[in-house]
């Protein structure tokens, strides 16, 4: 066991922080993972907008600061992008955060940083902890070309929907979850998205962090996601491609020919079938009795 190395006294010296609103990435589970960037902010911060003031509270008193806190969850964020804006333009700093991670992302924080753009008053992002990225990077998937589409509906049949508009999609798909729904969620996965591979990561950085890999199907029925506690980011990798055959090929031709010159039907084809344009065109040619 390593001991962790003492705080650096070459660390860059804090700059002096402007009027302005500042969405401050805070924790996901470990106080520890905080950036002095972000100390530097909530220190000199004249208000902090936060989802719940306890969570924000016992985080300030971990490091030794305080701060007036005005409440911001999905009730209470317009009133408060009125409260923050009126603070600006009298010249203070207000801080952004949610609970954990990166403010705004699938957060009522979203209100208060598009009033502040609006108004045309500065917004500052200052990066850190994500359960998103956490979760991308040790799930196994490819992360080069990856969509977060947040927390699914909670009943199936609008899941399955949505699920469904995000099937043909060749990347990484990212999803939130609670616990209670993990298991039918998976399911519905399986279900509409086809077994592909996956992993369910839990409680990232904190004591019982977790991440289960396998197929959707082997997921679902896994006792570890049968309403399991604490904070969830499902992974799923991207769908298998799948060749167009000849007949599909043949059939997507003739279509096209009726409507567009021989080139264009070929262009068209190939960029819908993920085809080579040459073969497609000499085959255009055969159908039309040209070649």
């Amino acid at each position: 066991m390593t001991e962790p190395a003492p705080f650096p006294p070459t660390a860059p010296p804090s700059r002096l922080v402007s009027p302005g609103l500042y969405l401050v990435a805070t924790p996901i589970g470990n106080l520890r993972d905080i950036t002095l960037r972000a100390l530097d902010v909530l220190a000199a911060a004249d208000l902090v907008l936060a989802e719940d003031t306890r969570v924000t509270a016992k985080l300030l008193s971990a490091y030794g600061l305080k701060a007036r806190l005005e409440r911001c969850d999905d009730h209470a964020s317009a009133r408060a992008a009125e409260i923050a804006i009126e603070r600006v333009r009298e010249g203070q700093v207000v801080a952004l955060v949610s609970d954990a991670g990166t403010p705004v992302i699938s957060d009522p924080g979203f209100v208060v940083a598009r009033a502040f753009i609006a108004a045309d008053l500065p917004v500052h992002p200052i990066p850190g902890a994500s359960s998103l990225l956490a979760a991308l990077c040790i799930a196994g998937q490819p992360s080069d070309r990856f969509l977060f589409a947040g927390f699914l509906p909670p009943k199936s049949g609008a899941r399955k929907t949505m699920l469904a508009e995000l099937k043909q999609g060749r990347q990484t798909l990212v999803f939130f979850e609670s616990g209670p729904r993990l298991a039918a969620s998976l399911a519905d996965m399986a279900e509409v998205l086809g077994d592909r591979p996956a992993a369910v990561t839990r409680e990232l950085t904190k004591l019982y962090e977790e991440a289960i890999r396998g197929s959707l199907s082997e997921l679902a029925a896994d006792p570890r996601c049968d309403a399991p506690k604490g904070e969830i980011v499902i992974v799923i990798g991207p769908g298998a491609v799948e060749v167009a055959s000849a007949a599909d090929a043949d059939a997507a031709l003739i279509e096209a020919l009726a409507r567009l010159p021989t080139g264009e039907a070929a262009s068209e084809v190939a960029q819908a079938l993920d085809l080579p344009r040459k073969a497609l065109y000499r085959r255009a040619l055969e159908l039309q009795g040209k070649g």
